[in-house]
């Protein structure tokens, strides 16, 4: 049997987020796994056989000079977009195999700050940049935007149309997307958003909310009922904070989304829903915060073992949907979680990060960090193969449906 090309790599990730506030690909940051050679051209047929049509567009984001050039070397037209940091085209070598690649019609992207942008013949070889803003790009950029009326405003140093990294606040945010064009920022500043919405108490979305209620109004299966309401990690606790107070009055606890979905029914189910509906979030900066943690959580579901029970792959998803709950209540997760008849496997792993679950969830942590060291140390503690946490990762991530702009 032919060794994966999964085995020989350590991958992260980090999305990527449009005006929209939608996603719009995701940045796979790529490294070889000690010193590996990585086979570039079965790394590229690989993605290739999990991506469909509706997947995020990726970013290929190689961290060693040697798989960028293999990856230009190799990369056919139409592959993912890669990235390469500006300093590496200094290597003549792999300078000429961008020149080449961009010559096939390879889409490259150039990484760097936005201080120390291309000269204009390197910038010819690249479709797109993403910069990174260095907190004295970030005061520049503000003080043009927050300029008073009449006033002499500061020019704006953003570029229309290109991609922004290390965008640390809302305000920042704001400008990069909203008044100056960006195509995407990559991550999303979930605290300084939370920490902005402070004053109002944090609410589930009107668009989850509303998307349950037109699954029951057309009687889809609980199946369904229970992947909307996954969708949201404060409808869920919500949801499962209903179902186990004294207004529903049953006599057991309530420990799972399935099971408060078959104890409720569809027309208590579809009243609580209703009354929930006015006072819902419709603030699309919340929507990457809860799409972040819904990731988390099916990275963390998707790590554990194949031949697992649905059932023990919903209480691991719980465990990672609920474990940055003290993010959106301002409380201690261990206080959030203690309120609830869990399962002490969900609340070992999201609060002590011990038990079972615990090892999935560190990963889908450490995955998002894109934090090599803690990947490999993680796979050699919990005897994880790094060819099961790729290809985990590389299921959720392909699976992740966007919005396409449509074609003129």
């Amino acid at each position: 049997m032919v060794q994966s090309v999964l085995g020989s790599l350590v991958l992260g990730y980090r999305p990527l987020w449009n005006a929209a506030r939608r996603l719009a690909g995701v940045q796979l940051y790529v490294q070889p796994a000690g010193g590996a050679r990585v086979d570039a051209p079965h790394l590229l047929r690989t993605l290739q056989e999990l991506w469909t049509a509706s997947s995020p567009p990726l970013l290929l984001t190689p961290r060693s000079p040697l798989l960028a050039a293999e990856l230009l070397e190799h990369a056919p037209r139409g592959a993912p977009w890669i990235a390469l940091p500006g300093s590496w085209l200094d290597e003549p070598q792999l300078r000429q195999h961008a020149q080449a690649a961009h010559g096939r019609g390879l889409r490259l992207v150039w990484h760097g700050e936005l201080a120390q942008l291309p000269d204009a013949d390197t910038a010819r070889l690249f479709d797109n940049s993403l910069l990174r803003l260095t907190s004295a790009d970030a005061v520049r950029a503000l003080q043009s935007a927050s300029a008073p009326r009449g006033a002499p405003a500061p020019a704006n140093p953003l570029i229309r149309g290109q991609m922004y990294d290390n965008v640390a606040s809302r305000a920042l945010l704001t400008h990069c997307l909203d008044t100056s064009g960006a195509l995407a920022v990559a991550g999303w500043p979930m605290e300084d958003v939370l920490y902005s919405l402070r004053h109002q108490p944090v609410q589930p979305s009107y668009e989850v909310v509303q998307k349950l209620l037109k699954a029951i109004d057309a009687e889809q299966s609980i199946d369904r009922f229970e992947e909307i309401l996954s969708e949201d990690p404060l409808l869920a606790y919500r949801f499962l904070t209903y179902t186990n107070s004294a207004a529903l009055g049953l006599r057991t606890g309530v420990d799972s989304l399935r099971r408060g979905l078959v104890m409720m029914g569809y027309g208590s189910l579809s009243r609580w829903l209703a009354e929930q509906l006015p006072h819902c979030a419709t603030e699309p900066d919340l929507r990457p915060v809860r799409e972040t943690m819904v990731l988390r959580a099916l990275v963390t579901e998707h790590l554990l073992d194949a031949g697992e029970g649905k059932e023990l792959r919903r209480e691991v998803y719980l465990s990672g949907l609920l474990s940055q709950m003290d993010e959106l209540l301002g409380e201690p997760l261990g206080a959030i979680l203690r309120r609830l008849p869990l399962s002490e496997r969900v609340y070992n792993a999201a609060v002590l990060r011990t038990g079972p679950y615990a090892p999935s969830l560190e990963m889908a942590c450490a995955l998002e960090e894109g934090d090599t060291q803690a990947i490999t140390s993680l796979c050699e503690l919990h005897e994880m193969s790094l060819e099961h946490v790729n290809r985990a990762l590389l299921r959720v991530l392909a699976e992740r449906m966007v919005e396409r702009p449509a074609r003129g």
